[in-house]
């Protein structure tokens, strides 16, 4: 059910990123004269699953979907239609167009695919507010839950106060900024210090297991007693330590790092349960594990009234959501800017974890979320308004450097010279996907 559920929201995503795409090629198309012949979401490699010819166009819906397409008369693209270049231009061709009216065409795609992005950001903002915690309010400072940052010279109980120069208002942005980050400035120990993180951090957090940087600190709250468990008729779900071998705890890291050095031991500890605190001991068997499940995170309406960290609600009117929206539009566009900067930077090792479909599949949850769903198609909107901007031949940004070319010298690219840079790039894009693909699988097979 829970693959159901992902690959719903899946393909609901692509198709309404695809055929919003396509809709920003076909309407300048049709507006300036020009003849689509067809309109099709996802591919129709030798067969179609359904199709309907209305006018002089045919619509319908391919059985590969690894994206779709528009096929606009007299225009080079991933077709090679030579056949018809061969002929006289006629008036209803792409190539018969003015330059101008061309560009518009091809610009028409990635267009609609940025005013989606902060058309969801902007309603995202005006039905759901914003739920956070500021960073002012993390007082006893962060936790790392990952060796690689730690390694990389963050503690635990660091309080964070820029990253990259850029003063941390809200907790939750920082982990994505701290990926892509090169220096960061903490509080330790009441001290100001000043953490650069490696040029190959990314590729060193890959090697890892653990997605996540840093987390809230939170209590040590039990979350599972497995049933083999040693420590089975000691503890129950929703058990909070307070107390670990004789002194005072308040989070779970405080636990965690108690237990290596109590190896095989009988401990003391105290227990909230129900209201109540109980005295109790635990067994840290030979392998430093008391055998349960702890609570990783908690809801932020736990956090709350467990008087930890304060939060913050704010709802927006319609004209509040505009300028909101489109700043975190913006903010999104410049994070996934930094990430291709970074993938496209040998150095850092980056490009070792781009993704493919099965990335792209993973992102949803398992539980249909509309908050979830709408977020995530607005990242892949921008995402793949960024990637067709790519000066590649067979990608919208190489038709439109051609173009760009054609309008600033007078002078037009043969058709010949468009083939070939179409099968360069046609070529390109197949090396490309097969790359990140290829990653999809390898991580899958070794990165379990």
């Amino acid at each position: 059910m829970e693959i159901a559920i992902k690959l719903s929201q899946f393909l609901l995503s692509l198709s309404i990123l695809i055929i919003l795409h396509e809709l920003g090629h076909f309407i300048p198309a049709k507006l300036f004269k020009t003849r689509v012949e067809k309109f099709y979401l996802f591919f129709d490699i030798k067969y179609s699953l359904l199709k309907k010819k209305i006018g002089e166009t045919e619509y319908g819906i391919g059985w590969l979907p690894l994206g779709g397409y528009v096929k606009i008369s007299g225009m080079i693209d991933e077709s090679m239609d030579t056949e018809q270049l061969a002929q006289e231009p006629q008036p209803w061709e792409f190539r018969s167009k003015p330059a101008w009216q061309r560009l518009i065409i091809m610009l028409g795609g990635v267009t609609v695919n940025f005013i989606l992005a902060f058309l969801i950001y902007i309603g995202m903002t005006f039905f759901y507010g914003e739920q956070y915690i500021a960073n002012s309010e993390v007082k006893n400072g962060i936790w790392i839950t990952n060796p690689v940052v730690e390694k990389a010279g963050l503690k635990t109980g660091d309080k964070l106060i820029s990253i990259d120069g850029e003063k941390v208002e809200r907790f939750y942005e920082s982990n994505e900024k701290l990926l892509l980050s090169k220096e960061i400035v903490v509080e330790r120990d009441g001290k100001e210090q000043t953490v650069h993180f490696p040029v190959n951090f990314i590729d060193q957090l890959m090697k890892g297991k653990k997605a996540s940087l840093v987390e809230l600190r939170v209590p040590f709250v039990v979350a599972d007693v497995p049933a083999d468990s040693h420590n089975k008729s000691v503890l129950k779900t929703r058990d909070v330590i307070t107390s670990f071998n004789g002194k005072p705890v308040h989070f779970a890291d405080e636990v965690i790092n108690s237990v290596d050095s109590l190896k095989g031991k009988t401990v003391p500890v105290i227990i909230k349960r129900d209201g109540k605190e109980i005295a109790a001991n635990v067994k840290v068997n030979d392998s430093a594990k008391l055998g349960i499940a702890y609570a990783f995170r908690l809801p932020y309406s736990d956090l709350e009234k467990l008087g930890l960290y304060k939060i913050s609600n704010e709802e927006f009117g319609f004209f509040e959501s505009i300028p909101v929206g489109i700043d975190k539009g913006f903010a999104q566009l410049s994070s996934y800017g930094k990430q291709l900067k970074a993938i496209f930077t040998p150095s850092t090792g980056a490009y070792k974890g781009v993704g493919g479909f099965a990335a792209i599949f993973n992102i949803f949850p398992n539980t249909w979320s509309w908050e979830a769903f709408w977020s995530i198609t607005a990242l892949l909107s921008i995402m793949l308004g960024v990637m067709n901007l790519l000066p590649i031949p067979a990608l919208d940004g190489g038709h439109v450097m051609f173009l760009l070319y054609e309008i600033i010298s007078g002078r037009k690219p043969s058709d010949k010279f468009l083939e070939r840079a179409q099968m360069v790039g046609f070529v390109l894009l197949i090396s490309l996907l097969l790359f990140a693909n290829g990653n999809d699988i390898y991580k899958a097979i070794f990165h379990k």
